[in-house]
């Protein structure tokens, strides 16, 4: 498979954690600058939407050679089961799914590049717009692993907090 052809990815890690414990760290998105190397902030539109479905909020995002503000909207709020939402006019869907594990929880890291953001990039770049789809590509692909390895450790030490203040 050519870089060209990967237009979806899923990626997973077992988490020592509840699936509740999971999805109220995912689906908020204010602490996500916690654990993506790329995306350093995030905020609501508006608070009293925060995390359900349609809610709206803004990402900044930073690389070394460029900074840049998405706008993104919830597609998927399932309470301890999965937490998504779509960049843009349909762009780009990143997303979290829990399956519950033996021990604890697998957190699943999706990220699909949609039919209506590979067009866009063709409109915007022209004869240049695959190299730029590449080029996000490889900088997701590269990021989900690394984000996941966050989310386990923030999680686990949260929920191991929060184990040790109830008993």
């Amino acid at each position: 498979m050519t870089e060209q052809s990967v237009r979806h990815h899923r990626e997973f890690v077992t988490v020592n954690a509840s699936a509740e414990t999971l999805y109220a760290l995912v689906s908020d998105v204010t602490r996500t600058g916690e654990w993506s190397p790329v995306c350093t902030s995030c905020w609501w539109d508006d608070e009293a939407m925060a995390g359900q479905l349609g809610a709206k909020f803004t990402g900044r995002n930073e690389l070394p050679h460029r900074t840049w503000e998405t706008r993104s909207q919830v597609v998927v709020a399932e309470r301890g089961q999965e937490f998504a939402w779509e960049v843009g006019d349909g762009f780009v869907r990143w997303g979290y799914i829990l399956t519950p594990a033996e021990t604890g929880t697998i957190l699943s890291e999706t990220w699909e590049f949609l039919p209506s953001g590979i067009a866009m990039f063709e409109e915007k770049y022209g004869n240049n717009a695959y190299i730029q789809i590449a080029e996000r590509t490889e900088e997701a692909l590269d990021g989900i692993p690394v984000t996941l390895a966050a989310i386990k450790r923030i999680a686990e030490s949260e929920d191991e907090n929060q184990q040790t203040r109830s008993h």
